[in-house]
Protein backbone atom coordinates (compact mmCIF):
# COMPACT_ATOMS: atom_id res chain seq x y z
CA UNK A 1 0.00 0.00 0.00
CA UNK A 2 1.05 3.56 -0.62
CA UNK A 3 2.13 5.51 2.46
CA UNK A 4 1.56 9.15 3.33
CA UNK A 5 2.72 11.70 5.93
CA UNK A 6 1.05 14.99 6.81
CA UNK A 7 1.81 17.78 9.27
CA UNK A 8 -1.27 19.60 10.57
CA UNK A 9 -2.04 22.72 12.57
CA UNK A 10 -5.61 22.81 13.82
CA UNK A 11 -7.26 26.13 14.77
CA UNK A 12 -10.43 26.89 16.73
CA UNK A 13 -11.72 25.66 20.07
CA UNK A 14 -9.48 22.59 20.10
CA UNK A 15 -7.96 22.64 23.59
CA UNK A 16 -9.80 21.53 26.69
CA UNK A 17 -12.25 19.51 24.58
CA UNK A 18 -10.46 16.09 24.61
CA UNK A 19 -9.11 16.68 21.12
CA UNK A 20 -5.78 14.91 21.73
CA UNK A 21 -7.28 11.98 23.62
CA UNK A 22 -9.94 11.43 20.95
CA UNK A 23 -7.33 11.73 18.20
CA UNK A 24 -5.36 8.98 19.95
CA UNK A 25 -8.43 6.72 19.91
CA UNK A 26 -9.26 7.45 16.25
CA UNK A 27 -5.63 6.92 15.19
CA UNK A 28 -5.64 3.52 16.91
CA UNK A 29 -8.86 2.57 15.10
CA UNK A 30 -7.42 3.65 11.74
CA UNK A 31 -3.92 2.27 12.30
CA UNK A 32 -2.18 5.61 11.76
CA UNK A 33 0.99 6.59 13.59
CA UNK A 34 2.54 9.88 14.70
CA UNK A 35 1.70 12.37 17.43
CA UNK A 36 -0.58 15.20 18.52
CA UNK A 37 0.09 18.06 20.94
CA UNK A 38 -1.31 21.34 22.23
CA UNK A 39 0.50 24.55 21.30
CA UNK A 40 0.80 27.56 23.60
CA UNK A 41 -1.22 29.74 21.18
CA UNK A 42 -4.32 27.52 21.46
CA UNK A 43 -3.79 25.45 18.31
CA UNK A 44 -3.24 21.70 18.12
CA UNK A 45 -0.35 20.32 16.04
CA UNK A 46 -0.18 16.78 14.65
CA UNK A 47 2.00 14.61 12.46
CA UNK A 48 0.24 11.60 10.97
CA UNK A 49 1.71 8.72 8.96
CA UNK A 50 0.24 5.57 7.49
CA UNK A 51 -1.62 4.14 4.53
CA UNK A 52 -3.05 6.87 2.29
CA UNK A 53 -6.71 5.97 2.93
CA UNK A 54 -6.23 5.85 6.72
CA UNK A 55 -4.34 9.16 6.81
CA UNK A 56 -7.03 10.78 4.65
CA UNK A 57 -9.71 9.58 7.10
CA UNK A 58 -7.67 10.95 10.02
CA UNK A 59 -7.38 14.33 8.25
CA UNK A 60 -11.16 14.39 7.79
CA UNK A 61 -11.63 13.64 11.49
CA UNK A 62 -9.15 16.42 12.41
CA UNK A 63 -11.28 18.92 10.47
CA UNK A 64 -14.19 18.14 12.84
CA UNK A 65 -12.58 16.91 16.06
CA UNK A 66 -14.55 15.61 19.02
CA UNK A 67 -18.13 16.76 19.59
CA UNK A 68 -17.30 19.74 21.81
CA UNK A 69 -14.53 21.06 19.53
CA UNK A 70 -15.11 23.87 17.03
CA UNK A 71 -12.47 23.56 14.32
CA UNK A 72 -12.23 26.73 12.23
CA UNK A 73 -9.18 25.93 10.08
CA UNK A 74 -6.72 23.12 9.39
CA UNK A 75 -3.41 24.04 7.80
CA UNK A 76 -1.67 21.06 6.27
CA UNK A 77 1.56 20.26 4.52
CA UNK A 78 2.32 16.90 3.01
CA UNK A 79 5.79 15.67 3.91
CA UNK A 80 7.92 12.79 2.72
CA UNK A 81 6.88 9.53 4.40
CA UNK A 82 9.53 8.49 6.93
CA UNK A 83 8.00 5.55 8.80
CA UNK A 84 9.65 6.79 11.99
CA UNK A 85 6.79 6.10 14.43
CA UNK A 86 5.77 2.81 15.99
CA UNK A 87 2.51 4.20 17.44
CA UNK A 88 0.37 7.32 17.75
CA UNK A 89 1.02 9.33 20.92
CA UNK A 90 0.15 12.52 22.76
CA UNK A 91 3.12 14.86 23.19
CA UNK A 92 3.33 17.27 26.12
Amino acid sequence: MTKKRVHLWIFGRVQGVYYRQTALKIAAELGTKGWVKNLLDGRVEAVIEGDVAAVDKMIEWCKKGPTSARVTLVEMIEEEYKGEFDKFSVKY
